[in-house]
C-alpha cells in the first residue's frame, strides 16, 4: 500500500507540523502495524501519527471496536490522515496475516511461573536488527487497550517482542508502545542509510569528529584568547584547558568548531581592542591560515 504523500505549495512557508514532499524511507521488509481490538478512537489517530512520523504507512485492523472514520481519530492523526483512509479491516489474526512472513506479537505480561514457557522476548531494538535484512512482510501484532494480546494470540506469533518498561508499571498505552517499537525500526534505517536514501537526508551528523588541520586551528585560536585575558598567568593556562577540553569532550562536528572558532577570533579582538593592542587586529587573519 502506498501512502499518499502531502505536498508543499509555491512560495509557502514550511512550519512545524506541515508534511513534506519526501518519499517514505527505504527498507528491505515491508512492514504492517496490526491493531487487534482498537477501541479508542483517540489513540487508534495517534497510531497513525506516529507511524508516519517512522516513515510507515500501512495499517490493518482485526475486529476494531472504533471506527477509522471517527473525528477523534482522524483529529488525532493529524496530517497522517491517509493511513486512516487506507487501512483495512480483518475479522481475524488469522485472516489479516495470510500473507505475512514473519509475525511479531507484543506484550508487557511479563509473568513468572507457567506461562512464561512460551513468551520468549526480545526488545525493540533487537528485532529491529533481526528484520534489517528480511525481505517479505513483516506484521507487529498490538493488542487492545487495557487487555493486550491474548494468550491464544500469542501463541499465534512467530516470536514476541516487549518495552524495556520498568516491572513496577510495565504496560504502555498503545500509541505509546507503537511509537516506541517504530522508533528503534526507524532508527536503525537512520544509521544505516541517512544521506543515501532520498527519504533520510543528513540534517543530524552520525560521526562526530573534526580533521587534525581544524582541530589545531581551535586550539591555536583558544590559546591565544587565554593569551589576551588580564591576571595571574596561571589562571589563563587553567582557562585555556579548561575550555579546550571541555570543548573537544563534547565531540564536536567540523561546522560546530568552525562556528566557535570564528567567535573565538572575535572575542579575542575585542579583548585586545579594549586592551589598546590593535596588533592582534591586524594579524588575525594569517594566524589562522
Amino acid at each position: 500500500m502506498d501512502c499518499i504523500m502531502g505536498r508543499i505549495l509555491s512560495g509557502r512557508r514550511i512550519i512545524m507540523g506541515d508534511r513534506i514532499d519526501l518519499p517514505l524511507p527505504e527498507s528491505n521488509y515491508q512492514l504492517e502495524v496490526i491493531l487487534v481490538g482498537a477501541s479508542h478512537p483517540g489513540n487508534l489517530g495517534a497510531v497513525c501519527r506516529t507511524m508516519l512520523n517512522h516513515g510507515f504507512c500501512n495499517l490493518r485492523l482485526v475486529n476494531p471496536i472504533c471506527s477509522a472514520d471517527d473525528v477523534e481519530a482522524r483529529k488525532r492523526a493529524k496530517h497522517a490522515g491517509s493511513i486512516l483512509e487506507n487501512c483495512q479491516t480483518y475479522d481475524s489474526l488469522i485472516e489479516a496475516t495470510a500473507d505475512i512472513s514473519l509475525v511479531i506479537g507484543t506484550s508487557g505480561k511479563r509473568e513468572k511461573g507457567k506461562k512464561t514457557f512460551f513468551r520468549h522476548f526480545l526488545f525493540p531494538w533487537e528485532v529491529a536488527e533481526k528484520i534489517s535484512s528480511f525481505t517479505e512482510k513483516v506484521a507487529i501484532i498490538f493488542g487492545e487497550e487495557g487487555k493486550g494480546l491474548s494468550t491464544e494470540h500469542l501463541e499465534y506469533c512467530d516470536f514476541l517482542l516487549t518495552l524495556p518498561t520498568w516491572e513496577g508499571y510495565p504496560i504502555a498505552n498503545l500509541s505509546h508502545a507503537v511509537n516506541s517499537v517504530l522508533y528503534e525500526l526507524h532508527r536503525s534505517r537512520v544509521i544505516e542509510n541517512q544521506g543515501e536514501d532520498p527519504a533520510i537526508p543528513s540534517l543530524v551528523p552520525l560521526q562526530r569528529n573534526i580533521n587534525p588541520q581544524l582541530r589545531e586551528k581551535l586550539n591555536q585560536a583558544i590559546a591565544e584568547m587565554a593569551e589576551s585575558l588580564s591576571g595571574v598567568e596561571e589562571h589563563a593556562i587553567s582557562f585555556q584547558h579548561t575550555l579546550q577540553r571541555s570543548l573537544m569532550r563534547s565531540m564536536l562536528t567540523n561546522d560546530e568548531a568552525t562556528r566557535i572558532l570564528g567567535g573565538l577570533i572575535e572575542a579575542t579582538t575585542a579583548i585586545q581592542h579594549l586592551k589598546g593592542d590593535d596588533n592582534w587586529q591586524r594579524k588575525r587573519r594569517r594566524r589562522i591560515d
